[in-house]
């Protein structure tokens, strides 16, 4: 990240801190570090004091520990934790005054913030009204960056103190077109690598006096919905179209060997919009277009994977890469493979992903149902 031009990254929670902490200081990288606290909805939790009074001795220790560390730039006490305006609402209130104070107390050096989802006029207000205290307000904004800049002027005469966006991006699965059973359409890496490139040259808000920076997400490899969808790197660590535009983003320069250039794929000449339906063990064929249809020396390899956000959005397990059902696979010959629908019915995505020698990959793919006569 040093090395792409990256200075900042932020965290969620506080596990394995310290050690995060020393990493970051001998790249030469400074930390956002988060408290996780639970959402303002949970109310029993706030009305309980000796769970406040715990989690404010355990926080009281982290900021103690670390507060002196050289790659620490500030706190972030909670994540889309939401700011309601309810009066029920005041022991979550209390709670967060109190930890906040705390934080300040014991670390009057450092400056504390708190993210939250997109411009929210309503928690940005309740902030100012019930949080006084708090030094700056965070934003997580995919879709909506494109109205950041109007909203900031049109909210100015309210507010009009620093902010640092805190996630950014390509529009997430929440904000994408889906299948007619609600399957997200994920764009190809090279798609999002243009939209990353586009939001931040037509969108940030650089220079606007009260900016302070923006984190983009995802600066690793992250399963959500899908293994690639916000990841920048695959997790044996190639290089994402992404992540390269963020180098040029933040250099200037673009890396010495590009991405390979991937244009889109089909199944059975159909993409993602045309709500691909198949019988359960029918053989289909699928085929990726590249840019440089010759380029004969990228590896290209097909998974065929059961859909997380389907168990994972009625069920709230932690999400993990599903297990790639290789035995449905019967070719792989270049740009084209053929499988076997899966025998159970339900919702399932084809992902091919091509790596070049130089460390880099694109990646695409595109969802399916398969539905029993």
């Amino acid at each position: 990240m040093k090395a792409a031009g990256g200075n900042t990254i932020r965290t969620w929670d506080t596990a394995g801190l310290g050690k995060l902490l020393d990493e970051a200081q001998a790249a030469g990288i400074a930390v956002i570090c988060g408290f996780a606290i639970p959402v303002s909805g949970h109310l029993d939790f706030y009305r309980d004091t000796a769970a406040i009074s715990a989690m404010s001795q355990a926080f009281g220790r982290v900021v103690e520990r670390h507060k002196n560390h050289p790659a620490l730039l500030m706190w972030c006490l909670g994540n889309e934790v939401d700011f309601p305006y309810s009066p029920r609402f005041r022991p979550f209130y209390k709670a967060y005054n109190h930890l906040l104070d705390m934080i300040h107390t014991l670390d009057p050096d450092h400056p504390v913030t708190t993210a939250l989802i997109n411009f929210n006029r309503r928690n940005i207000y309740n902030l100012r009204w019930k949080v006084p205290e708090l030094d700056l307000i965070s934003l997580n904004i995919f879709g909506e960056i494109k109205d950041l800049r109007t909203n900031l002027k049109k909210f100015s005469w309210f507010w009009d103190g620093p902010f640092l966006i805190t996630e950014w991006g390509i529009n997430g699965p929440w904000e994408s077109e889906t299948t007619a059973w609600g399957a997200p359409i994920e764009n190809t890496s090279n798609k999002k690598a243009e939209q990353y490139l586009q939001r931040y040259t037509d969108y940030m808000p650089v220079n606007d006096p009260r900016f302070l920076g923006a984190c983009v997400f995802y600066w690793g490899q992250k399963q959500e919905v899908t293994h690639t969808w916000f990841g920048m790197f695959s997790p044996h660590g190639n290089t994402s179209p992404a992540a390269q535009t963020m180098q040029y983003i933040w250099t200037g320069q673009w890396p010495a060997h590009k991405a390979p250039r991937l244009r889109y794929m089909l199944l059975d000449d159909k993409g993602a919009r045309d709500n691909i339906l198949l019988s359960p063990g029918t053989e289909h064929s699928a085929s990726l277009l590249l840019e440089s249809p010759g380029a004969g020396s990228l590896r290209i390899e097909w998974e065929l994977l059961p859909e997380d956000w389907f168990v994972r959005y009625r069920s709230y397990v932690n999400p993990l890469k599903p297990p790639v059902l290789d035995s449905l696979l019967l070719s792989q010959e270049g740009n084209v493979a053929r499988f076997r629908a899966p025998s159970r019915e339900g919702p399932y995505r084809l992902f091919v992903t091509a790596y070049d020698a130089y460390g880099n990959f694109a990646s695409a793919n595109t969802p399916f149902y398969v539905i029993a006569p």
